[in-house]
């Protein structure tokens, strides 16, 4: 994860160590009409993006004769709709089959089985009409109560824009996914631009924020759910920190650069002791106390 405060962490406090934030990208091969039925490498693709967290749809943009195209022609509009087509009909097979295993129970009166048909009725007629299952209204609680089931259209998605300056690039304007304008990055793997952002923008699309911490020994930054509080991100760096938490000595970063050291920033009041209801924002520097 590209980010300059690590470094200049690490540099203020002559770290042995400088570790940066990580987000993992999977190459799945791509997907051509029918995949949901198993042309191609369909099944293959399917079953591993089911296990990812979020997808980045890369899309071509440009002519260039010597690079083939598995359509023949460079159409992202039609490369997005062929995708999210396979991804959408592919759900209703899951759901579908999920509606029949519910049968059962849903006769007997089980109540969890009849929140859960109500919840895959729900999707299940957005998806018939072609759409993804983001355009249906879902609490958390439902979104939890289906979470088994891996939904590909229920997760956040990344268009990656494959450009090259070395050949024609096509204008291309997305589609509107469920009334916002989807995230997308433009890279150029010939020129090797675009990548940090590309990065940048996953981490967001995936709800992520960075807390760090600095030493003689390391200076790190490590990855947790935007919203968490103290005591669950401190489980970023050891499972027992949410149990055995008591507080947590918290400065932002560039304060603490600002101060000079530690102890400045001490004198200056700018170490805050903070409790287990503390959340934690983005580039904090923390030091838990268990």
């Amino acid at each position: 994860m590209p980010d300059e405060r690590v470094q200049m962490l690490s540099d203020f406090s002559k770290s042995k160590k400088t570790i940066p934030a990580v987000i993992e990208f999977v190459d799945i091969a791509g997907l051509v009409a029918g995949a949901s039925k198993g042309e191609g490498l369909g099944n293959k693709f399917l079953t591993n993006i089911r296990e990812v967290d979020a997808i980045a749809h890369v899309v071509r943009t440009f002519q260039d004769n010597s690079v083939i195209h598995v359509s023949n022609k460079v159409d992202p509009i039609q490369d997005v709709g062929v995708i999210n087509l396979e991804l959408v009909l592919a759900d209703m097979e899951t759901v579908l089959k999920r509606l029949s295993n519910l049968v059962k129970d849903v006769k007997k009166g089980d109540k969890d089985a009849i929140a859960e048909e109500i919840i895959l009725n729900k999707v299940i007629k957005v998806l018939e009409e072609g759409k993804m299952a983001t355009e249906v209204y879902l609490i958390d609680d439902e979104k939890f109560k289906i979470k088994s089931l891996n939904l590909l259209t229920l997760k956040p998605m990344l268009y990656v824009l494959n450009t090259s300056e070395a050949g024609e690039n096509v204008d291309i304007k997305l589609p509107d996914i469920s009334g916002k304008n989807p995230l997308f990055v433009k890279i150029d793997p010939v020129f090797e631009k675009g990548f940090d952002e590309l990065i940048k923008q996953s981490y967001k699309l995936l709800g992520l924020e960075t807390f760090l911490t600095t030493g003689e020994d390391e200076t790190r930054a490590w990855t947790i759910k935007i919203g968490s509080t103290a005591p669950i991100a401190g489980t970023a760096i050891h499972t027992d920190f949410k149990e055995k938490f008591i507080r947590a000595e918290v400065i932002s970063w560039d304060k603490l650069l600002e101060a000079g050291s530690y102890t400045k920033a001490k004198e200056k009041g700018w170490v805050r002791t903070e409790g287990k209801e503390y959340v934690v924002k983005d580039g904090d520097v923390i030091e838990f106390l268990i």
